[in-house]
């Protein structure tokens, strides 16, 4: 199976679904155990909005960047040079923005509009996620292209990119360009990509334990039911009856 075919196929589990393969469950057999769930960080924490969560779960190679206010001792690169990182990176990708503004600003940054958008969803990219605002949400809408971010402001000031493909931080998750972004509405996660193939196998075999699991205790009548149900979940206490 290519990595495209995969990366279609992990569109069909939400990211919930995918950390708990990745590293939320150390001592499942099917966690992969790729991080220490608390002491790295890899997934996003609450302070991101997903724009369009109607369009479900978006996955695709990370391109990074960071951008600031002009810095007249540094003006070499530009939004083209951001162009060319996601033209390099194998398809899909996605955009990882680090945008580093200073406090009083950094909630009026509108920064990826309609015509940025436009202009990577030409060459294959289907997301951005961002540690501030952007604009022009409505005008994008339309394009399916999905935006996890801090917010909407509609409007911005002189601005420069500052780096393209180096590792970022952005809402709590650490970034190296070439890495897997596993996103929807509950936020974003990222792993190798060599770990593409393992991931969908066993997001596979977790996803029909679970229904298994949640079909049992539907059904269930009693309090002892349920119990035995979850035995040997992470729920449950080794001294628990």
């Amino acid at each position: 199976m290519t990595n495209q075919k995969i990366i279609d196929e992990l569109k069909a589990f939400d990211t919930p679904s995918v950390t708990n393969v990745v590293a939320t469950y150390p001592e499942h057999p099917l966690c992969l155990g790729l991080y220490n769930p608390w002491g790295e960080n890899w997934y996003t924490d609450q302070s991101l909005r997903c724009m369009y969560p109607n369009l479900g779960p978006t996955v695709g190679y990370a391109v990074t960047c960071t951008y600031g206010l002009p810095d007249p001792n540094f003006n070499r690169l530009s939004f083209m040079d951001v162009l060319d990182a996601l033209d390099a990176m194998p398809k899909p990708t996605i955009l990882v923005l680090q945008q580093k503004f200073p406090p009083e600003l950094q909630g009026k940054v509108g920064l990826a509009g309609g015509n940025m958008t436009s202009a990577m969803k030409a060459i294959g990219c289907v997301g951005c996620i961002s540690n501030g605002p952007s604009r022009d949400i409505d005008e994008i809408r339309p394009m399916e292209f999905q935006y996890l971010i801090s917010g909407v402001t509609p409007g911005h000031g002189a601005q420069n990119v500052h780096s393209v493909n180096v590792p970022v931080s952005v809402a709590g998750m650490d970034v190296a360009p070439g890495e897997i972004i596993h996103m929807d509405e509950n936020g974003a996660c990222k792993f190798p990509a060599d770990c593409l193939s393992k991931v969908l196998e066993n997001s596979k075999a977790l996803r029909q334990e679970e229904e298994s699991r949640i079909g049992k205790l539907l059904n269930a009548k009693t309090l002892e039911e349920v119990k035995s149900t979850l035995s040997g979940h992470s729920y449950v206490k080794k001294n628990d009856k």
